[in-house]
C-alpha cells in the first residue's frame, strides 16, 4: 500500500485492536478526520495509529473525549505529529495525571479506614468522622476525594 492511499477503516481496525464502530464513533466525536477516495471509502492517515492509541490510554487515565477532543487540537491536522508535539501534549498532560496519581494513592492508602462517605460503619468513622462531618463539604467520599478530616 503506498502512503498516499491512505489505511481502510479495517487495516485500522486491525492495526489498533479497536472495533470499526469504535473508529466510526470517534471520527463523529471528531477525534480523527479521514478523507474519502474516489470511490467513497474513509482512509486514514498512518499518524491515525497514534492518535487513536493516544484515545485509548487517555481513557484509561481517565480523561473524557471532551477532554482529549481539546488535547488532539493542538496536534497539527495536516501532517504526521512530530515528537515535540508529543511532547509538548506531555507536558500538558502531566498536571492531570498527577492529579489522578494523588487521588489512586489517597485510595489506596486509606480505603480500609474512614473515607467521609458517611457510612459511619468502622470504628475510625467515630474518630475521623464523628456525626459525619464531612458531609458539610459535599456529596460523596470526602476524605478520599482531597477532603481532610476536621481536627
Amino acid at each position: 500500500m503506498a502512503v498516499s492511499e491512505g489505511l481502510a477503516i479495517g487495516a485500522l481496525a486491525k492495526r489498533t485492536g479497536l472495533a470499526v464502530s469504535a473508529i466510526r464513533y470517534y471520527e463523529a466525536q471528531g477525534l480523527i478526520a479521514p478523507w474519502r477516495n474516489a470511490g467513497g471509502q474513509r482512509r486514514y492517515q498512518r499518524a491515525d495509529i497514534r492518535r487513536l492509541s493516544f484515545i485509548m490510554i487517555a481513557q484509561q487515565f481517565g480523561l473524557s473525549l471532551p477532554e482529549i477532543r481539546k488535547v488532539l487540537t493542538d496536534l497539527p491536522g495536516n501532517r504526521t505529529p512530530t515528537p515535540q508535539d508529543w511532547k509538548d501534549i506531555s507536558v500538558k498532560l502531566r498536571a492531570h495525571l498527577d492529579q489522578r496519581i494523588a487521588a489512586l494513592t489517597r485510595l489506596r492508602d486509606n480505603l480500609d479506614g474512614c473515607i467521609g462517605c458517611g457510612c459511619l460503619s468502622l470504628p475510625k468513622c467515630a474518630l475521623y468522622n464523628p456525626d459525619d462531618r464531612a458531609k458539610s463539604k459535599g456529596s460523596g467520599p470526602r476524605y478520599l476525594m482531597g477532603d481532610a478530616p476536621e481536627t
